[in-house]
């Protein structure tokens, strides 16, 4: 996978490793709106990539570098979440707009490049999670549509099936 350079200005210094991965949809009705969002100096918001619909991957801010995509957030006590994570932004117009399945390749895509930054650092499973995650009373990206599983599956983060209760069904 060969990312295509979109420098944002929207970062600062990362005081540490990245230890998390944390999975966003763009929220906006196009990618080329999130891009440019992403890289206006006015917006102070960044991330590291942008996975377009079609699996195009768009690097906006060096890995070693403190994107800043989480806002209030924290996970297992820790607060800094920008400071400990990559960040990549999924272009999904979100529920404000449309929210829709991911194609087939974007997922492709995502799972890619989850594998690979896993390669450059040491990411636990349980420290792969959506902005939902880290910020739940205010976001819910990327959403119930997002493929939890498939992710799961390729090696990355969890999924767990709670079985059917025994018996009959109430209702």
């Amino acid at each position: 996978m060969t990312p295509i350079p979109a420098p944002s200005p929207n970062f600062d210094v990362r005081k540490s490793p990245p230890d998390m991965i944390v999975l966003h949809y763009t929220g906006m009705q196009t990618g080329e709106a999130a891009l440019a969002r992403l890289r206006d100096p006015e917006a102070k918001v960044s991330s590291h990539y942008v996975v377009e619909e079609d699996g195009r991957v768009f690097t906006l801010v060096a890995e070693e570098r403190r994107a800043w995509h989480a806002g209030v957030s924290s996970w297992k006590g820790e607060r800094d979440i920008n400071g400990r994570s990559v960040g990549i932004e999924i272009v999904n117009p979100g529920h404000e707009f449309g929210y829709r399945p991911f194609p087939e390749a974007q997922i492709a895509a995502v799972i890619e490049l989850v594998a690979e930054i896993r390669t450059r650092w040491t990411i636990e499973d349980s420290y792969i999670v959506g902005h939902s995650d880290v910020a739940p009373d205010r976001k819910q990206d990327p959403g119930e549509l997002f493929p939890w599983k498939r992710l799961a599956e390729a090696g990355h983060g969890y999924w767990v099936e709670v079985p059917a209760a025994p018996g009959q069904a109430i209702g």
